[in-house]
Formats: C-alpha cells, structure tokens, sequence
C-alpha cells in the first residue's frame, strides 16, 4: 500500500466507494472507465473489488439472448452475469462471485420472499426503505475484505428502473464518511459538424444526476478526441466540479490502454487524494500492467472465429483471450469474423488463408452446419483448431460422421431424432424445466491424461475451468469414436472434457470455457498453445519445448 501522506489514511475508518453513472447513452465504456480506474488503484497497491448493477428485471442475465445483449459471462460460483464483470475480472485479475452482480430481479425477489416470510413484520413493504435497504446491504456485504469498491449502475441516469439504485446510493453516501465515497459521471462529449466539442449533453445529464440529490466529485468525458482545454473549462463551470476533476477518456487503439490514458490524465491521483488514501509515487506504482500491454509485436497470427450471432460482444471472452495468447506470445492477432450459415451454404473459401480456427460456444440449431463444415476443413487440412463447449460438442460429432461413419450422427440437443446422439442431455438435467440457473455452471476440476497435447498446454495433472452447458458426450459412443483414434484428454468423473487428435499439428475440443479465466497478465493455455501451432511448423509436437523451438518469441 502506497505511503500514508498527511491526508493520513487510517484503513479503520472503512472501505473507500467508488460509485460510477453514465450519461446521455448507454454503451459508451462506462465500464471499461470503471474497470481501468479499479486498475490504477490496483497498480497503486490497493485491494481492489467490484460490483455491477443492472437494473433490468432478469435475476440474472442466463436466460438473454447474446444477439441481443452480448455474451453471458460465467462466474467461477456458476452466476451467469452481465459481460462487464468479465472486463472487470480481466481489468482486476480477480475472481468474482455471483454477489458481485446486482439486479433488480434479484433485489425484488429477495424482498418479496423477506415479506411472504413475515420478516417486515406487517409493514407495509414499499421501494423506501426496503428495496434501498437491501441495495445497500448487498454493496456492503460484497466490499467486505477490499480497500476499495467500485461500484457501476448499469445503464443511464434518469432511466426509471434505475433510479431505487440512484436513491440507495444517496443514501449510502449519506452513511458513510465524506472521504469514504465518491461519485464518478460518465458522458459523451460529441463532435459537431464544424469538428467542435459539445458539452450540452454532458451539462443536462449531469443536471439529471443533482435533480435527485447526487453530485459528481469527476466527470469523465467519452470522446473521440482527448478535450480541449475549453472543453474542460466549460464542464467544470457548468457541472459544479473542479476543472483538475474534468478527464478525458478518447477512443484508444485497445481497451488495455485506457488505464495508461487515465494514468497519463493523473485520475489515480486524484482519487486517491479525493479518497485520503495517500499520496502516489513512480516508486509505487506497479508496472506490469503498462509493460504487458505495451509489449511490442513480432508478426501477425489470422484466427477465423465461426460464430453465428453476428455480434462481436456475444464472443467478447473468446476475443480477448486470443488478444491475451498475443501478447502473452508477443504477436498481434487478426480476427476474422465468418458467419456460420456463410459457409453451410458453400463459402469455405473464407478459411483459406487463416492461420488457426475457433468454434466457440452457442445454442440452437442455427448455424449449426457451418460449424461442421468449419471443423471438418480443419481437421483435413491440418489447420490449428480449438473448439469451446459447443465446439467440442459438434467435432464429436463431425468426427462421428465423417471418420466412425455414424450417418445422421448428432447432438440430442439439435436434432432430437437422430440415429446416434453422440451428444446427449446431462443425467441430472433431466426433467428440469428451468431455464435460468439449472445448466451445469462454474469451475469444476478436469483430471488430464499424461503424455497429451492437453497435459503439455496445462503442465499440470489436472486444470479447473469454469462450465455452461447441459449436454455431453454420449458413454455409449465413447469406445467407438476411441477406437476410431479420437483421444479424450480430460475427464471429470464420467464426463469427456477435453478431446484431441494426436496426429494432427493442433486439434483440441474443450467441453468447458477456458477463455472465461484468461487475463491479459495471465493468458489461458489452450488458447497460447493454438498460437503456438499456428506459428510453428512443428504444431502440437512442439508445445511446451522451448520457445525457439517453437517458432518464436516466448
């Protein structure tokens, strides 16, 4: 922890609160401004945490759909969650739970139960005080154990579903000491047609925030272009805030980059002077951060991404730990997005020319013929392919079809009269009728075979990686797909976790989500060893030699 300065810190006064609202649009970074600004703290020596608010009626976000909403992130406790926790995981290197996550569906049900179980005892239950008192408790409990909490209200200010969180929080500040909380607007700051900066919307969003009792302490400008000088000047006269309280954050080349830019703006001292947590020196401030992201590339590596969302954000885990496996490996990554039902319908000339293939995850039967074909170029061309849940699922099946010669061979879950469901429903989730919560979620522990492409990648006995799925690999087809040389590296009980061909330069089918769990200080190892093969002429043979044999740069 950096050293007390006559703003003398005194860890026994309490937590530090870092409320974070966003202004005029949703979708502006407000979390990744959140996340970058827990990463300074973190830099600075302090226990940082975090809790996301999304205040939409969903207990949680499982049953959304990705087209719509973006990727369904998955918490090592099995939450499935609002993609901004995964930035706020990578951001922080941290492992969240699912208290992290604050809905309003989670917070009315609660309240609801609490009733019918006579807890009110004969109040009337109303949003003040009961909803806001459980906001509140939920803050408090989840900070517990941190120096610092960060605390994001999903969407804008003067949303109506916001605003029982916008009332708790002003409360809460209320409560607790001055230098204890902080509150930090997030806003766009547009161009006009003449090129000028505007601060029209910032000046009304912020006058939404104080018309219900919350004044920011900074204000955060989202744009294409850091602010001008008057910029700064004009936000600060109209928004009632010191003009040093007035930051930038312009649009970067990598979301890694916006801690270096806040850094650079001088945010990190600001809050801790703001929060009394002493003053900051070089001497202080951790660097591995700066020098990760930093790190230059050698060469280039092309990875078709198959998918069928037609959204980047629902594969934004996938995305990131292809970065992480960059610039763990010091190579720049190009994605190439292709669209599954492209290629069912006879575009596999879109992979010719990549270097390495994924099939991440998915449900639904659409784009689900894509996919194979995907694989099965893959797997005849000697092209490094790594496959994710679904992914694994369907080179269980294309193997099945088109190597063990089981026509029609399918999952149960996409083709309910297939001949051979290879893939079939999970035992336990058999009669369930839930859709929310009841897939098999969270880290569980995969035992590895010896002598594997799997055990090389991991250089472990045994790996734990987070899950989301209801189907697995049929016992039934096991000793024939077996025989026909598939190998299944990885075993939780009787389940079939990791699959691989070891003739083939680089072919691994993971049944769980590895990319859940990378880092940009800490990529994941299937996806550093698909690179590794992509680069390398030696393939799967070559990982875990040494990096000079291995075709570059470790």
């Amino acid at each position: 922890m950096p050293t007390e300065s006559e703003t003398d810190y005194d860890p026994s006064l309490g937590r530090k609160f870092i409320f974070v609202t966003g202004g005029v649009m949703s979708g502006l970074g407000k979390g990744i401004t959140a996340a970058s600004t827990g990463r300074l703290l973190a830099n600075a020596g302090f226990d940082v945490t975090a809790v996301k608010i999304d205040p939409y009626l969903n207990v949680d976000a499982g049953t959304m759909n990705p087209f719509e909403h973006g990727e369904v992130y998955v918490l090592k406790d099995g939450g499935e969650v609002d993609l901004d926790l995964g930035n706020y995981e990578r951001f922080l290197d941290i492992d969240m739970t699912f208290d992290h996550n604050v809905t309003t569906g989670k917070v009315y049900r609660d309240v609801i139960e609490n009733e019918r179980e006579g807890e009110y005892l004969g109040k009337t239950v109303q949003i003040i005080p009961h909803v806001t008192d459980d906001i509140k408790r939920r803050v408090r409990e989840t900070a517990a154990g941190s120096d610092v909490c960060i605390v994001e209200v999903g969407g804008t200010v003067g949303d109506i579903e916001g605003m029982p969180f916008l009332e708790a929080l002003r409360q809460f500040a209320t409560e607790q000491n001055d230098r204890d909380v902080m509150f930090a607007h997030v806003t766009l700051v547009p161009h006009s047609t003449n090129g000028e900066q505007k601060t029209k919307p910032t000046q009304h969003s912020v006058k939404e925030l104080r018309s219900i009792g919350l004044q920011p302490d900074i204000v955060v400008g989202r744009c294409e272009e850091p602010l001008e000088p008057q910029t700064r000047e004009k936000i600060a006269l109209f928004c009632d805030v010191p003009q040093e309280a007035v930051f930038s954050n312009p649009d970067v080349e990598d979301i890694y980059h916006v801690p270096l830019r806040l850094e650079e703006e001088g945010l990190d001292e600001w809050v801790l002077d703001r929060l009394g947590l002493g003053v900051e020196t070089d001497e202080d401030r951790d660097t591995e951060w700066r020098d990760r992201v930093t790190r230059e590339a050698d060469g280039e590596v092309t990875v078709a991404l198959v998918g069928k969302y037609g959204l980047e954000d629902a594969y934004i885990s996938v995305h990131e730990a292809l970065k992480h496996a960059g610039l763990e490996r010091g190579v720049r990554i190009d994605h190439e997005w292709v669209h599954a039902e492209s290629l069912a319908e006879g575009g596999r000339g879109q992979l010719d020319g990549v270097d390495a293939l994924v099939v991440p995850g998915g449900f639904g039967s659409r784009g689900t013929e894509g996919k194979l074909t995907a694989i099965r170029h893959a797997r005849e061309r000697g092209l490094p392919f790594l496959g994710l849940c679904l992914g694994f699922q369907l080179a269980v099946v294309e193997y099945a079809r088109n190597v063990v010669g089981l026509a029609g061979a399918h999952s149960a879950e996409l083709d309910e009269d297939t001949p051979h469901p290879v893939v079939d429903l999970l035992p336990e989730q058999e009669g369930v009728d839930d859709l929310g919560g009841t897939m098999r979620l969270g880290t569980y522990t995969t035992d590895i075979r010896a002598e594997t492409l799997a055990h090389r990648l991991y250089e472990a006995d045994s790996c734990e990686e987070r899950h989301r799925h209801r189907y697995e690999v049929n016992p039934e087809y096991i000793e024939r797909l077996t025989e026909a040389g598939l190998v299944f590296s990885g075993r939780s009980e009787r389940r079939m976790e990791l699959l691989e061909l070891p003739e083939h330069p680089f072919f691994l089918g993971t049944q769980f989500h590895p990319e859940f769990r990378s880092r940009p200080t800490r990529a994941s190892p299937p996806f550093v060893g698909l690179l590794d093969a992509a680069r390398s002429p030696g393939g799967a043979q070559s990982i875990g030699q040494p990096a000079s044999s291995a075709g570059g740069e470790s």
